[in-house]
């Protein structure tokens, strides 16, 4: 039997990316099991579509989710990406990329926040 999955990958890889912020393409590769060229590919797309938006910050690239948007190709109402992250990971994109930046300007460093491992 294959395995398979409710969320896509780019879904998976945005969810990564609202638990933190700054993650790096090989974490995101790690943590999905992905190769890292795949993980690029995906943020790409996401960036090219307008889903995400990429700064720069020293060496490392920061993220910004653009939670208002609609997904694509809904089906009847179209909830935003805010609205479906919010029920993934149990807050908005922008709440977790405000308490990332509030956690690494009171210690030096941003924040991951951990998620339980869930087995399949």
């Amino acid at each position: 039997m294959t395995e398979w999955t409710f969320l896509t990958n780019h879904a998976r890889v945005l969810v990564c990316i609202a638990d933190d912020p700054g993650v790096r393409l090989r974490d995101i590769a790690a943590t999905l099991g992905i190769t890292e060229r795949t993980a690029y590919g995906i943020v790409t797309d996401l960036t090219e579509t307008g889903y995400l938006v990429k700064n720069k910050d020293g060496r490392r690239n920061r993220y910004r989710i653009q939670d208002d948007l609609p997904l694509r190709l809904a089906v009847g109402r179209e909830p935003t990406i805010g609205e479906v992250l919010g029920v993934l990971i149990g807050t908005t994109a922008t709440e977790s990329a405000q308490l990332t930046d509030r956690d690494a300007a009171s210690d030096g460093q941003a924040a991951i926040l951990a998620r339980p491992a869930h087995a399949s």
